[in-house]
């Protein structure tokens, strides 16, 4: 019943809320201080709504104070289902800032775009390819050392039972960034929400988050690549034996 409830009430409080962190970019943005209070308010937004969902996110205190101690890194998250991304950010804490990548047509939309550049999303633009890679580098590079880009080094949610191979772009960017890789592992989150359907069920979704994991400038960028999905593909299986 009380699941139930919670589902009802978010009918109301969802759209509410999605057109207040819509808008109000377009009030507040020139406010000093804006970004500070905007940026903290998406996460907690993110806890209401997997409340509402009945879902909860197991994470241990130690891979909490890892993110809180994170600096000059990239986030390389592995990427299960839509759920993946309100879990993370629903516990980053506070001494900790990320930001996500975005194609850059989202950037142009009425309710989405100026909250994207509000909260500091860098625009993507897939078509440049290689190119693409090197503006997202030089993004990186400019951020504070104690915000990080959240890439899914996957590229789309994953099919497989484990993880699906990685691209090279998060490694590649860490190198021209001259930045860490923090991974983090989800698990859970696909049996929650599948692919083929569109409400998810309520339950548990695990996250562990890694020591850092440092380019090594001597190896290929394959190398490198198969070592950093080596490490988390352990910790994911580890998570869903847990």
């Amino acid at each position: 019943m009380l699941h139930l409830l919670k589902r009802l009430a978010l009918l109301v409080v969802g759209p509410l809320l999605f057109l207040f962190i819509c808008l109000a970019p377009h009030v507040c943005e020139r406010r000093r201080g804006f970004r500070a209070w905007y940026w903290r308010l998406v996460p907690r937004a993110c806890g209401w709504l997997l409340w509402f969902l009945s879902i909860r996110v197991e994470i241990s205190p130690k891979a909490t104070a890892r993110m809180a101690q994170d600096e000059n890194s990239i986030f390389a998250v592995n990427h299960r289902s839509h759920l993946d991304g309100f879990a993370l950010l629903s516990n980053v804490p506070n001494e900790k800032w990320v930001t996500f990548g975005a194609k850059k047509e989202f950037f142009s939309n009425f309710f989405v775009g100026r909250g994207f550049r509000a909260a500091g999303l860098v625009s993507i633009d897939r078509a440049r390819g290689s190119d693409a890679l090197r503006h997202l580098a030089t993004a990186v590079r400019e951020m504070p050392r104690r915000r990080s880009l959240i890439l899914f080094p996957e590229g789309t949610r994953s099919h497989s039972a484990g993880l699906a191979p990685f691209k090279a772009g998060v490694v590649i960017v860490a190198r021209e960034a001259e930045r860490s890789i923090r991974p983090v592992v989800i698990a859970g989150s696909d049996t929650l929400l599948p692919r083929d359907r569109k409400l998810p069920s309520p339950g548990v979704i695990r996250i562990d988050v890694l020591e850092s994991f440092h380019c090594d400038d001597q190896a290929t960028v394959d190398a490198d690549l198969q070592r950093l999905q080596s490490a988390m593909s352990d910790a994911y299986e580890a998570l869903l034996t847990a």
